[in-house]
């Protein structure tokens, strides 16, 4: 799946990935991404998704 990094809170290294696809935003964390990738909001991004606790997660997230 693809989107646009909406909003990430560095020092608690969550955020928010929006997409065409889906209504609501994806949530992610940084453990969920591949290694060396650094996030900054309005980056491209490519991703699996998951079911999380509260809803749709991100994981393997790397630049698109």
């Amino acid at each position: 799946m693809n989107g646009t990094v909406k909003f990430f809170h560095d020092q608690k290294n969550y955020g928010f990935i929006e997409t065409d696809e889906m209504d609501d935003d994806v949530f992610f964390h940084k453990e969920d991404q591949e290694d060396g990738f650094s996030v900054e909001e309005g980056a491209e991004v490519e991703f699996d998704q998951e079911e999380g606790d509260r809803g749709p997660k991100a994981v393997n997230v790397s630049t698109a």
